[in-house]
């Protein structure tokens, strides 16, 4: 008993140490971040759509892209996943995803990257998981490009915060230069652009409106399978619009 109440109070200290947490998880019965802003996050929004992924993923490889503390990576290893890679450019995340993952015993390869550099990866997985890293983006559409071009393989989960209009316009396939009403219509795909801050973070540079993630996915070549929560689609791979170029190579400046 007192092996065990001093295990528990060694394991809240780690977790203190490793904050602050964005990713609400339990660790052997501890909440990493039970004071959440949002609540219980990211379990209350993954409770909304997690029947879009199969209850027994059967060894399929699997990326998740900005995975924080790895909240993702760890429900896909629940599920029977294979091989996993967890990327994220913020080492303090990698740090809490690492330990999480070592107390939980689940086999996760971590690695600090970018999105921009998964071409480096030299690997098409079964299941992509994009979720809430497209609106932190200076090149959102790059991003989806170099997404299809490298590392999706079957399907991508994907989510993206959205503002504005809910609507999804009908609209036609051309118009004339001499129209401008239509970019005041209020479903037209808009991005707004944050010049400063949103919701306290610099990093928040354009938020979509529903039609424009739709439209944008489309663009970049994705089909959209389902929608089981407004922000949250289930893709799988179609044809890039016909105007598209490949994205090109990028590397590292030395």
């Amino acid at each position: 008993m007192a092996d065990r109440r001093a295990d528990e109070i060694s394991l809240k200290r780690r977790i203190a140490e490793l904050g602050p947490w964005f990713h609400n998880l339990r660790i052997r019965g501890v909440e990493t971040a039970p004071d959440h802003f949002l609540g219980d996050y990211p379990s209350f929004k993954w409770a909304a759509f997690e029947e879009a992924i199969p209850s027994d993923l059967e060894g399929r490889s699997v990326l998740d892209i900005g995975c924080n503390a790895g909240f993702y990576s760890l429900e896909m290893k629940r599920r029977n996943a294979g091989r996993i890679v967890a990327i994220d450019s913020d080492p303090h995340y990698l740090r809490q995803a690492r330990f999480a993952a070592e107390e939980t015993g689940c086999d996760i390869e971590f690695r600090q990257m970018s999105v921009y550099d998964v071409a480096k990866l030299e690997q098409r997985f079964d299941l992509v998981i994009f979720m809430g890293v497209l609106y932190h983006l200076r090149h959102p559409l790059l991003a989806l490009d170099l997404l299809y071009e490298h590392v999706v393989g079957d399907h991508m989960l994907f989510q993206c915060m959205q503002r504005g209009s809910a609507q999804e316009p009908q609209l036609q396939s051309n118009y004339d230069f001499s129209e401008w009403d239509v970019f005041e219509a209020r479903g037209y795909p808009k991005l707004f652009f944050i010049e400063d801050r949103y919701a306290d973070d610099p990093t928040n540079w354009f938020i979509p409106n529903k039609a424009a993630v739709e439209a944008m996915l489309r663009s970049a070549g994705f089909v959209i399978k389902s929608n089981p929560e407004r922000e949250v689609y289930l893709l799988t791979r179609g044809q890039r619009h016909y105007a598209v170029e490949r994205p090109p190579s990028i590397c590292p400046v030395s």
